[in-house]
């Protein structure tokens, strides 16, 4: 073991204490500094024994995490105290009453809300990661900066997490970019957004991240020589106008590339927007606005703007508070840039998000900002009754969405995510007119719920007092308060509704000559292929469930009690104790589970189809076994993150005879004989079966989608090389 050099280390935390004061982001006042030492002190003396895993003093950590809430997240004393302390009452002798007694009630209180949340990602067993995130919103009632510092603590942990086993790093990875990199997002923090995905996709997906970060690599040279000649071009025209400006060059942040790789089904080079030009001006806040749109006018005089990638959000800034003006042009040698014009204050505010409001803002005003953000997370918390999951999936995708602005009847105006229908509008004005609405005007017309509002649009609903929302209103509503809405008053009708149900079952059970109690609704509910008890009391009440279907079940009752051993066999309490792998058939022998490398019954999972080859991980499904799915399977990072304890290590060994589905897509120009050459390499040359084939031509351009049966991933990836060597072939991908 590495002798530690003591003097050397406190050389260097006083070197880190020195730099946290010299970095921040707010003027700090004498008192102020006076309260930061009397914490780091704290702190150092409290984390005196630990070490990190990676064998430096724990002190480093909480400096650091301190150091993110001054500079990065641009916060105050307190909240850069209360990071230094963030651990003390968690992992030390130190007591709540200790930091109360020597700060004050304000610090105690972060200190205790960041406990809570630590404690709450402790025990797997005793909830999802998703509960704990709302738990975890719950906490900003207390005080907004706990999250924050809690943001910071993540990023931190994030930065230094290359001395962690790889099983750990990809569970604080895919939790990171599941929870910690939304709410990044919806909090305006879109610096500290961007590197916990790109450090969350380095841990779960290190061969992708490396790729993209060596091309970037690569190609930084030619980059920034185009955006010198780009930049030298309206460099003139600005001088000009006496205008006091800086331009910037930004690279798309690796996530987002291989967001947009995956989403459009390209390769790195296919990307065309790969970087960013940023203009930022220094201006007085009356003047912002007009400056801005000079700025867009000189840049279009030299360059061809692209009507329909306008983006104004100094007009209407994004509910995050982002403020900025992005144009797309055609750039020298016939490329697309986007162009962000920002004032130093709007540059500001994308930067450090709601701490540079607070900035521009003393005493009331300040603390009425922290109260215009809480309210704007309000609406996710208000329903208790959504389940964890759903929350969590609701609230990124309305983060997500891009934006657009409607008007009241009054002239009002309010934001929409993208996509928004006339019901979202609805529930947006009160949850009783949602609850209400019949029927809804746009600009003056009759439109149908499902329309999809525009910006600018004039919106007008119409209610009745006998209204009511039904199961299709889902169909037509995106936003999490509205859908919310809609599934509470859904959920209390069904409530009612199996009430009856309830005692129709009770009378019909009686006829059957069968007792009603708990097992037996516990065999109706896995007869009938449901969830709860609640779902087998809704569907006798409203008849999907009749007399026949029940004299079915008691006529199989005697099958019942094996059927329900069988279920038992595959729940994941008893895997490894049920199956014994001399009871396994050659079948099984392709893919092996965990460090012992079992041999275990497994299903293939439909969202992503994996085939052996591929990497993958066992999933223990609560009735289905073990699922298995690709790594980079849609809903890997979520189960992952949600389900850490019920992940299986799983990789596939010498395969057998046994065949696999995959789906491949054609893309090309259609010429004579195409179909023909297709098919020929797939059976002749490579010996693969196709199960169904489709082609589609219009004007030219053909595309296709063969179903096939391989035995492995190399066989597969070889095909997709032949195929594309055909002539007019353009792409061939895997769906």
């Amino acid at each position: 073991m590495a002798v530690i050099d003591t003097e050397q280390e406190n050389k260097a935390i006083a070197r880190e204490y020195k730099e946290l004061l010299r970095i921040s982001y707010q003027s700090l006042s004498d008192d102020d500094k006076k309260l930061i030492r009397l914490a780091f002190d704290t702190a150092v003396d409290a984390h005196m024994e630990q070490r990190r895993k990676s064998g430096e003093a724990y002190i480093f950590h909480p400096i650091g995490v301190a150091k993110i809430i001054a500079s990065e997240i641009g916060l105050d004393a307190t909240a850069i105290a209360s990071a230094l302390l963030h651990d003390v009452v968690e992992d030390t002798s130190y007591t709540l009453e200790d930091i109360e007694h020597i700060f004050n009630p304000t610090i105690a209180k972060i200190v205790d809300g960041l406990t809570k949340i630590s404690s709450l990602s402790k025990g797997n067993d005793v909830s999802l990661q998703a509960e704990n995130f709302r738990k975890m919103l719950l906490t900003m009632n207390d005080d907004v900066r706990v999250i924050l510092v809690k943001i910071a603590d993540r990023l931190h942990n994030m930065q230094t997490m290359d001395s962690m086993p790889p099983h750990k790093q990809e569970k604080i990875a895919s939790e990171t970019l599941y929870i910690y990199a939304p709410l990044a997002h919806r909090i305006g923090l879109y610096n500290i957004k961007t590197e916990l995905e790109d450090l969350g996709l380095k841990y779960t997906d290190p061969k992708m991240y490396n790729g993209i970060a060596n091309k970037i690599e690569e190609s930084k040279e030619a980059q920034n020589t185009y955006i010198q000649s780009f930049t030298n071009i309206i460099r003139e025209s600005l001088d000009k106008e006496g205008l006091n400006y800086q331009i910037k060059g930004r690279s798309k942040s690796i996530f987002s590339i291989r967001r947009k790789m995956k989403a459009q089904n390209v390769t790195y080079e296919e990307v065309y927007d790969k970087f960013a030009i940023r203009i930022i001006y220094k201006s007085d806040t009356a003047n912002e606005k007009f400056l801005a749109w000079k700025i867009y006018s000189i840049v279009t005089d030299h360059f061809r703007p692209n009507p329909v990638r306008l983006r104004d959000w100094i007009s209407s800034p994004k509910s995050t508070g982002y403020e900025a003006l992005h144009i797309t042009v055609m750039g020298p040698k016939g490329r697309w840039v986007e162009v962000q014009i920002r004032s130093e204050r709007m540059h500001e505010i994308a930067e450090k998000g709601y701490a540079a409001h607070f900035k521009y803002k003393h005493g009331e005003q300040k603390e009425q900002g922290l109260d215009v953000w809480l309210n704007r997370l309000q609406d996710a918390l208000e329903n208790p009754e959504l389940s964890a999951v759903d929350f969590v999936e609701e609230f990124k995708f309305n983060l997500y969405s891009k934006e657009i602005f409607v008007f009241t009847p009054n002239g009002d105006l309010k934001s929409l995510p993208k996509g928004a229908t006339p019901l979202d509008f609805a529930f947006s004005i009160h949850t009783e007119v949602g609850l209400h609405t019949r029927g809804a005007k746009v600009n003056g017309k009759l439109v149908p719920l499902s329309h999809k509002l525009k910006s600018g649009d004039q919106v007008e609903i119409i209610t009745s007092d006998s209204a009511k929302p039904t199961v299709n209103w889902l169909d037509y509503a995106t936003t999490a308060r509205a859908r919310t809405r809609i599934k509470s008053s859904l959920k209390e009708e069904k409530k009612d509704i199996a009430e009856d149900g309830k005692e129709i079952l009770r009378r019909k059970l009686k006829q059957l000559k069968i007792n009603f109690n708990e097992n037996i609704v516990n065999e109706l509910v896995i007869f009938f292929k449901l969830k709860t008890s609640l779902d087998l009391f809704y569907r006798i009440g409203v008849g999907t469930i009749d007399n026949k279907m029940l004299k079915e079940y008691s006529n199989s009752r005697s099958n019942m009690f094996v059927n329900f051993f069988k279920n038992k066999i595959r729940r994941p309490n008893h895997i490894s104790e049920d199956l014994h792998k001399d009871e396994i058939t050659e079948k099984y022998d392709l893919l092996v589970f965990g460090k012992e490398e079992e041999k275990l019954e497994y299903k293939l999972a439909n969202c992503c189809n994996p085939i052996p080859g591929d990497n993958v991980f066992g999933f223990i499904t609560i009735s289905e076994g073990i699922k298995v799915h690709k790594k980079s399977c849609p809903n890997a990072i979520s189960l992952q993150s949600n389900y850490a304890y019920r992940i299986l290590p799983a990789k596939w060994i010498d395969s057998t005879q046994q065949e696999f589905t995959a789906v491949i897509k054609l893309t090309g120009i259609d010429h004579l004989g195409l179909v023909s050459d297709v098919t020929k390499i797939i059976s002749d040359n490579m010996h693969v079966n196709m199960r169904n084939i489709n082609f589609d031509t219009d004007d030219g351009i053909f595309s296709g989608k063969i179903t096939l049966n391989v035995k492995n991933r190399t066989i597969l990836k070889k095909l997709i090389e032949n195929l594309k060597k055909i002539n007019g072939i353009d792409k061939v991908i895997r769906m």
